[in-house]
């Protein structure tokens, strides 16, 4: 049975974690394109070369004991008061600190949460850089939270009944509120607003455990968002061959209790669903038989798993321990029966495992290990929400890491590739859950980005970033890697060449741990894998280039040519008369370069000065072929064309309040003096402040009374519409009184007319 998410009118969009049957899975705007000097041609030196390069000793992390981390950690909670201050947070704001990590040069990366009037504030996370004196700052909401009140007019039980109704729309068995719903703030989205965080017990519908995290409006009652805390995994088997083991004596036994890696433990569950079971033993130290009919065979893939992830973390990146505390998870094999999933928990902070069909199966696979353990890395450290876009990366970086273990790992039995689960035979056909290097072949999953990879399922909108990944290790075009063959497409059909998995896997672990914060999307990964590119190879280098290379090539943002790169302008419309600023975004790879800004075509009234801004007042009207060219002191350059046309435009910036699920209201332009009829192409500009702008239709009514469409209950439980809709209103004359008509047809949600312009 295939997953399909679910939106249904007065909910944010959402995912479900919980998988079943042989479909079951291992648990917005972009970047502006930039026009650039010279095409980047990625594909030097044949179809297997790769770019290399050393990483930047200072980027690395800095390897600190666990005495050195409580240190940062006690140095930053004390600083905590100043900082918000630095910050210009608001008075009622307060850090909390999440986790400190430094680096090899000094540099610091504090993760604060936040609360406000003594409340989470949940999407509120933080990541303040300090380096030489100098801070930055990573986050996901505004700087600044302020709210009018946090009083709730939703009470608690109210919430708990809509909590417990969105888990039995997600088909859960036996729901049940754990605990009582808290007060938070929601800050995830435009306007923070007071909630309440219920979190629902039970299990999935395969039969996961639940940990279902409702966040309700507490003045409206409206479900804002839903994610699920327990990231599920699949599998049917296990052949990790003959692997060294950690194990502890105990008397006249030993017990599978891992000494070198902070005590590691694995259990048997008995095929129970709760506590820890048994702790496996042994009375000789040899374990398992490679068969399921001695159950030491799970166990000694599972404290396999977990050993060969905590080294790949501590040897590649000097990270001690899931959370970087030293601290070891545990993990528990059996569990359940005919369960055919495996699971991380960040509240039991261990690792489950399910025996499969028949309790043939066991799904103790290594990078299903891999998987589920990195989420927990992905939870202390970014802490990506697992819906939407930052779902769907959450979910990549758990393959991502799963696959850059296997290579760390290096085993005979289970040779190092880019599939997810090709061990498993989920569908027993032999073909595995995931492919990175073309998503798609599995029947679900995107191999781009697109404005609707939101609304996926997370294990299928993971797809973009896996085929990211895949491209930036190893490059575009057929190729074989351990034996494994590939053939990697990209959007555009530009190839792209690799940088090799060991560059490409710091890049992705800097950007997750030191920038990426809860609410990251594709655009905002770009962004923090560019500047951990930068940090770790330099700004321009070849590495980071071809770091926006693979983005471009899953559709995020543009290739960065060296030399001068110049983002595109859209097509102006300027009213005659009023006030023009625009300025040319653009930037040199050339270190040190000046740059000069010349343009031809412009408007008459208009100037473009030495930083690139386009300004003054525009006197005729007409349309002009606009070419704004930027030169750099190299002597590279490069230019962008658009149109810009001059018009009478006609505004009104009265503001006219909605009422909520009520009649339809309007706002006018009365023009006049104005010969003729509008144009095909007449602009209309609307900006409504409206909470879930799904509930609205507006429409633009003509002189004579026609009306003309121009938003429809669209959008979903976005807020607000800022935004220019083009109609064919030739029919109409200018001269005469032109409405913008607005109905809100729902309950809850209000808001206004802020102003309407009109470009006939």
């Amino acid at each position: 049975m295939s997953p399909s998410p679910r939106s249904p009118h007065r909910r944010r969009p959402r995912t479900s974690v919980a998988l079943a049957g042989a479909a079951a899975l291992l648990a917005t705007g972009l970047q502006t394109g930039l026009a650039s000097a010279a095409p980047t041609d990625q594909s030097r030196g044949g179809e297997h070369a790769k770019i290399h390069a050393t990483p930047r000793a200072g980027g690395a992390p800095a390897r600190l004991s666990p005495a050195a981390h409580a240190a940062l950690l006690k140095s930053a909670t004390a600083a905590a008061g100043p900082t918000a201050e630095l910050l210009a947070l608001g008075p009622r704001e307060k850090l909390v600190v999440k986790d400190v990590e430094k680096d090899a040069d000094g540099t610091t990366h504090t993760r604060y949460e936040r609360t406000y009037a003594g409340l989470p504030v949940l999407g509120g996370d933080l990541v303040v850089h300090q380096k030489d004196g100098l801070t930055t700052v990573s986050e996901t909401a505004a700087s600044r939270i302020e709210i009018p009140t946090t009083a709730t007019r939703v009470t608690s039980s109210t919430a708990a009944r809509t909590a417990l109704t969105v888990a039995a729309k997600d088909d859960a068995r036996h729901p049940a509120l754990d605990g009582t719903p808290r007060r938070v703030v929601w800050a995830a989205a435009q306007k923070p607003v007071p909630a309440w965080e219920s979190v629902v017990g039970g299990t999935q519908d395969d039969g996961t455990p639940s940990e279902l995290h409702v966040i309700t409006d507490a003045t409206s009652g409206k479900t804002l968002f839903d994610y699920q805390a327990v990231r599920t995994g699949t599998g049917t088997g296990q052949y990790s061959g003959t692997v060294p083991l950690g194990t502890t004596p105990s008397g006249s036994v030993y017990q599978l209790v891992d000494g070198d890696r902070a005590g590691h433990r694995t259990y048997d569950l008995n095929q129970g669903t709760s506590g820890t079971g048994t702790l496996f033993t042994d009375d000789n130290d040899v374990w398992g038989d490679g068969t399921q009919s001695d159950r030491q065979t799970a166990g000694v893939d599972v404290a396999y798993g977990a050993a060969a992830t905590w080294d790949y973390y501590k040897d590649v990146f000097g990270r001690d321990g899931i959370r970087n505390d030293g601290v070891a998870a545990y993990s528990r094999a059996h569990y359940g029966n005919n369960y055919v999933n495996a699971f991380w928990s960040d509240s039991c902070f261990c690792m489950t495992y399910g025996d499969g069909a028949g309790n043939a199966h066991p799904l103790t696979a290594l990078d299903v290990a891999a998987h589920e353990m990195s989420h927990g890395v992905t939870a202390a450290t970014a802490g990506l929400a697992y819906s939407g876009e930052s779902g769907g990366l959450n979910e990549a970086t758990s393959d991502i890491f799963a696959a850059a273990v296997e290579f760390h790992a290096d085993l005979p039995a289970d040779p190092p590739d880019y599939l997810v689960g090709e061990k498993i035979d989920i569908n027993g056909d032999g073909t595995p859950l995931r492919y990175m290097d073309q998503p798609s072949k599995d029947g679900a999953s995107r191999d781009y980005w697109d404005s609707s990879l939101g609304g996926v399922d997370v294990h299928y909108s993971s797809g973009p970033a896996n085929h990211f990944f895949y491209l930036l290790s190893e490059g575009s075009g057929a190729k074989t890697v351990n034996g494994v063959s590939y053939d990697s497409p990209t959007y555009d059909g530009v190839p792209v060449t690799g940088i090799g998995i060991e560059n490409a896997q710091r890049i992705w672990y800097r950007a997750l741990t030191t920038y990426m914060t809860s609410s990251t999307d594709y655009a905002g990964a770009r962004t923090a894998t560019l500047q951990a590119a930068a940090d770790l190879f330099g700004a321009y280098s070849d590495t980071y280039l071809a770091v926006a290379a693979a983005w471009a090539a899953i559709h995020v943002g543009d290739r960065i040519a060296p030399g001068v790169n110049v983002a595109p302008i859209d097509d102006q419309i300027s009213g005659v008369g009023q006030q023009v600023s625009l300025r040319t975004s653009a930037y040199t790879t050339h270190s040190g370069a000046g740059l000069t800004y010349t343009a031809t075509g412009l408007p008459d009234g208009l100037t473009i000065d030495d930083t690139g801004l386009i300004s003054g007042v525009p006197t005729t009207l007409g349309t002009s072929a606009v070419t704004v060219t930027v030169t750099d002191t190299t002597g590279a350059s490069v230019s962008v064309a658009f149109t810009w046309r001059v018009a009478n435009v006609f505004a009104n910036g009265t503001r006219v309040d909605i009422p909520d699920a009520g009649a339809a209201v309007e706002s006018p332009i009365v023009i006049t003096g104005q010969p003729g009829n509008a144009s095909a192409t007449t602009q209309v500009y609307v900006k409504i402040v409206h909470t879930y702008r799904g509930d609205l239709t507006v429409s633009l009514v003509g002189p004579d009374g026609t009306v003309y469409s121009l938003l429809n209950h669209s959008g979903g439980s976005a807020d607000n519409v800022d935004q220019t809709f083009t109609v064919d209103a030739s029919a109409q004359p200018v001269t005469g009184t032109w409405k913008l008509r607005v109905q809100d047809t729902a309950a809850y949600d209000v808001g206004y007319i802020q102003q309407w312009q009109l470009t006939p």
